[in-house]
C-alpha cells in the first residue's frame, strides 16, 4: 500500500483513466490510513505540504474522490482507501453559462476547477448554506459522491443575475431556476 500520489493514480487502469469516472460505488476496501494530502480553500491540492505538480494526479484524484456518511473525504481505488484533509470544499465552481434565460427551459450550467461541466438538476442540485458562525453564504452544488463544488465570488454573483423571487412551502424566498427546478438561493424581503 502505498501514499506516494504517482503509485497511488499507477494503480488504476487505464480504462479508469480515459473510459468515464471509475465506479466508486462499487469499490469498498477497508482503511488504509490517512494520507497527508489536503485540499486548501482556494482550491490547491497539497501533498506533504507542498502543491502536487501534475494536474493529470489532481485531475485524477479528483473523480476517486468520496464523503462518506462520517463526513469524512477519501481517495478510494478498488484496494486502497485514504482519509485526507479538506478546508472547505474539495473543488471548486468558477464559470457560469445559463441557456434558455428566463424561461421554464432555463439550465444554469457550472464548470469545476477540474474542467467538469455539470448542469444544475436532479443530479447535480445548488444549496445555499452559511459558513459555520458567521452570515456569509456558502453556495455549493453537488458533484457527486458527497463531493460537492463551492461556487466561486464571480459565479455565485453570476448567479445572483438570474435570482427570481418566488414562495417556497408558502414562504417567501429567492431562487433560481434550472431543469425545471426552482433552488433557493436565499429568503425575501
Amino acid at each position: 500500500m502505498s501514499q506516494d500520489p504517482e503509485k497511488l493514480a499507477g494503480q488504476l487502469d487505464k480504462s479508469t483513466r480515459t473510459g468515464g469516472l471509475p465506479p466508486l460505488e462499487k469499490w469498498h476496501p477497508e482503511l488504509s490510513g490517512d494520507m497527508d494530502l489536503r485540499i486548501t480553500r482556494d482550491g490547491t491540492w497539497l501533498f506533504k505540504g507542498s502543491p502536487i505538480a501534475r494536474e493529470e494526479i489532481v485531475r485524477l484524484f479528483s473523480t476517486i474522490l468520496r464523503r462518506e456518511e462520517d463526513g469524512e473525504y477519501y481517495l478510494v481505488t478498488p484496494v486502497e482507501k485514504w482519509r485526507i484533509q479538506v478546508e472547505d470544499s474539495p473543488l471548486l465552481a468558477h464559470t457560469m453559462k445559463v441557456e434558455n434565460a428566463g424561461t421554464e427551459a432555463q439550465v444554469v450550467t457550472l464548470t469545476t476547477n477540474m474542467g467538469e461541466t455539470l448542469e444544475v438538476g436532479n443530479e447535480h442540485p445548488i444549496e445555499v448554506g452559511l459558513y459555520p458562525g458567521s452570515e456569509d453564504p456558502r453556495p455549493v452544488v453537488m458533484v457527486r459522491h458527497g463531493v460537492e463544488a463551492r461556487l466561486v465570488t464571480a459565479a455565485y454573483y453570476d448567479l445572483a443575475e438570474y435570482i427570481v423571487e418566488c414562495e417556497i412551502a408558502g414562504v417567501p424566498a429567492l431562487g433560481v431556476m434550472s431543469h425545471g427546478i426552482l433552488y433557493k438561493i436565499g429568503d425575501a424581503g
